[in-house]
């Protein structure tokens, strides 16, 4: 098994504490509520959020994917940092194994800068292309941008 490592940048308009807030300790609620025909609810299947904890993602209709379970494996809301593992999904990866993300949020002026890296645990033999990664990258920096816009919207959210 061989593992291709992808980072990336996000910045936002909005705070550290709001993003970390609406993507990771509050997302069950939060998401949706904004993206109510993409994501159709989030639920803890074990613990209550914390590390070890395991989520549950059911998405919309119109997505190419029914549900997701991740994994907590680190989480630490002072300094905006989490790290989770995709363990499960309806969906069969005939080249992936399992993923994990790191996503750190640091304060830049009035708002934040978003640090991810995906590490993708190939199978052996296979190769994972850079286009199929971008895909899931395109798709993530979509919810990371209208969850910004959102919390924009309403200060009062997640303050």
């Amino acid at each position: 098994m061989g593992i291709v490592t992808y980072s990336m940048e996000i910045t936002s308009a909005v705070a550290p504490l709001r993003m970390f807030k609406a993507l990771f300790l509050e997302s069950h609620d939060i998401l949706p509520k904004i993206v109510p025909g993409g994501i159709k609810s989030i639920e803890f299947i074990e613990g209550d959020g914390g590390v070890g904890s395991i989520k549950k993602t059911h998405f919309g209709e119109s997505s190419h994917i029914k549900y997701t379970k991740h994994k907590i494996e680190a989480l630490d809301a002072s300094s905006f940092y989490c790290k989770y593992t995709m363990i499960e999904s309806d969906i069969k990866f005939d080249k992936i194994d399992f993923v994990t993300e790191e996503v750190k949020f640091i304060a830049a002026g009035s708002g934040c800068v978003c640090k991810m890296t995906s590490e993708f645990h190939v199978q052996e033999g296979c190769e994972l292309k850079e286009e199929d990664i971008k895909k899931g990258k395109d798709r993530a920096m979509g919810l990371y941008k209208t969850v910004e816009e959102y919390l924009v919207a309403n200060p009062d959210v997640c303050a």
